[in-house]
C-alpha cells in the first residue's frame, strides 16, 4: 500500500485551552519572535523558513526567519508564498456564507439539490446531508473517502477524480447521525467547494478569486500563481527537510489547496473585523454566529472557524499542512489582535501560533528518538490519533 503524507489533524486539542484569551492583546515583541523562529530553524533544525505575521490595533508587523530552499538563501519575508492547507477551509466556509446573504444558496439546503441527478447522496434516518452539515464537519461523513488511492504519495490528490467522488458518495452508508457530531472530514469540505463551484457555474479557483481574492486585493492567494507572483513561492520540505513537490488537487481543492502570503492572511484577518469590503462584511460576520460543539470542552465549530472560549473572550483559529508546508491564523475578535505563522516544511507550527497569543504557553520540544519511534507506531496503529492527508 502507498504511504500517503499524513497529518495529524487535531492538534489543536494537544494544546491546553486554560487562560487562552488572557494574552490576546500582548503578543510578544519582534525580538522575541525573532529569537523562537531562531532557535526551532537553526538550533533545533526543525524548519527551513517561517514568516510570523502579527496584527493589532496599532498597526502590523511581519517577523521571518529563514530561506526559501536549502539551496536557495533568499529570505523570506510577508510577500513569500506558501501553501496554507486547511486554513483554504475558511476560504471555503466564507464563499458559503457570502452566497447566502447573495440568497444564491442556504444554509439548510440539502446538498444533493446541486449535484448531478444521479449521484446518491447518502442519508440517515430520512435526513440529508445539508451545506451547514458540511461547513460544521457534521455531516457523518468520513475524513477521506474509501477510494483515494494515490498513484504518486508526494502528490496525493492529483489523480483523484470527480468521477470517483461522486462514486464513493453514491455507495457509501453513513454509520452516524447527521449533524449530531463533530468529525473532521477534509472529504467535506472538498464536497462543500465542488457543490459551492457548481452552483455558481464555474470551478472553485475562480470562485474563490471572484468572490475574496480580488474584492479583499488578496494579490498572493490562488491555486495557479501568476507569473509575477510564482517566483516568491517558497519550496516545500518534509520533516526530514528534504524539498518535496508541491501539490494539486481540483477535485477536493475546497479542503485546503489555496497558496498564500503572511501579507495577503493579515489582509484576510482585518477584513474579519469589518471595513475589508462592504460587500463581504455580513458574510464574514455570520460566519462566526452558528457555532456547533466539537465534543472538547471550550471549543465550538462555526463556519470554517474553530472557537476557543475561555474567561468570555475568544479566540478564533484554524491550521493547516500539506506535504511540505504548515500554516496557523488566527484572531481576537474582542482585542483586534490576529496572528499568520507560514513555514516550508511540513513540521507543524501551532504551537507558535498559540504561543504568540498567550505567551505563557509553552513551545513544543523536539521529541526523542524513543519518542518518535512510540509516535511512529501508534500513528499506524488502530487506535491512532485522527490523522488528516491535506
Amino acid at each position: 500500500m502507498l504511504r500517503v503524507i499524513l497529518i495529524l489533524v487535531f492538534a489543536w486539542f494537544a494544546v491546553p485551552l486554560q487562560a487562552l484569551a488572557q494574552s490576546c492583546s500582548t503578543p510578544p515583541s519582534n525580538a522575541e519572535i525573532q529569537r523562537i523562529l531562531a532557535e526551532r530553524i537553526d538550533g533545533e533544525r526543525r524548519g527551513v523558513g517561517i514568516v510570523v505575521g502579527i496584527m493589532t490595533p496599532q498597526g502590523r508587523r511581519v517577523i521571518s526567519h529563514g530561506v526559501f530552499n536549502q539551496g536557495d538563501a533568499r529570505r523570506l519575508d510577508g510577500d513569500t508564498v506558501f501553501e496554507i492547507g486547511s486554513v483554504g477551509k475558511v476560504f471555503t466556509a466564507l464563499l458559503l456564507a457570502d452566497m447566502v446573504q447573495r440568497g444564491e444558496v442556504a444554509l439548510n439546503d440539502p446538498i444533493a439539490k446541486y449535484l448531478p441527478p444521479d449521484v446518491k447522496v447518502p442519508q440517515y434516518g430520512g435526513r440529508s446531508i445539508t451545506l451547514l452539515d458540511l461547513a460544521t464537519h457534521t455531516s457523518g461523513l468520513p475524513r477521506m473517502p474509501s477510494n483515494f488511492a494515490p498513484r504518486d504519495p508526494t502528490n496525493p490528490y492529483a489523480d483523484y477524480s470527480v468521477a470517483q467522488l461522486y462514486s464513493f458518495l453514491s455507495g457509501y452508508e453513513l454509520t452516524r447521525e447527521i449533524g449530531a457530531q463533530y468529525a473532521y472530514s477534509n472529504l467535506g469540505y472538498g464536497l462543500l467547494g465542488n457543490v459551492l463551484a457548481r452552483r455558481a457555474g464555474t470551478d472553485y479557483e475562480t470562485l474563490v478569486k471572484s468572490r475574496i481574492a480580488v474584492p479583499l486585493g488578496l494579490n498572493s492567494t490562488a491555486m495557479t500563481l501568476p507569473a509575477n507572483v510564482a517566483p516568491r513561492l517558497a519550496i516545500g520540505h518534509n520533516e526530514t527537510l528534504q524539498a518535496v513537490p508541491n501539490w494539486d488537487d481540483t477535485t477536493l481543492a475546497g479542503a485546503g489547496s489555496l497558496l498564500s502570503s503572511a501579507n495577503d492572511l493579515l489582509t484576510f484577518l482585518a477584513a474579519q473585523r469589518g471595513g475589508g469590503d462592504p460587500r463581504l462584511d455580513s458574510a464574514l460576520a455570520a460566519m462566526l454566529t452558528l457555532r456547533r460543539p466539537t465534543g472538547t470542552p471550550d471549543l465550538a465549530i462555526a463556519l470554517g472557524w474553530h472557537v476557543s472560549t475561555q474567561q468570555g473572550r475568544e479566540f478564533v483559529w484554524h491550521n493547516g499542512g500539506t506535504g511540505g508546508y504548515s500554516s496557523f491564523v488566527g484572531f481576537c475578535p474582542q482585542t483586534g489582535v490576529g496572528i499568520a505563522v507560514l513555514a516550508n516544511s511540513e513540521i507543524g507550527v501551532d504551537d507558535i501560533g498559540f504561543h504568540l497569543v498567550d505567551p505563557q504557553r509553552p513551545l513544543d520540544k523536539p521529541l526523542g528518538p524513543n519518542q518518535q519511534a512510540a509516535t511512529d507506531a501508534k500513528g499506524q496503529g488502530e487506535g491512532a490519533p485522527a490523522t488528516r492527508v491535506e
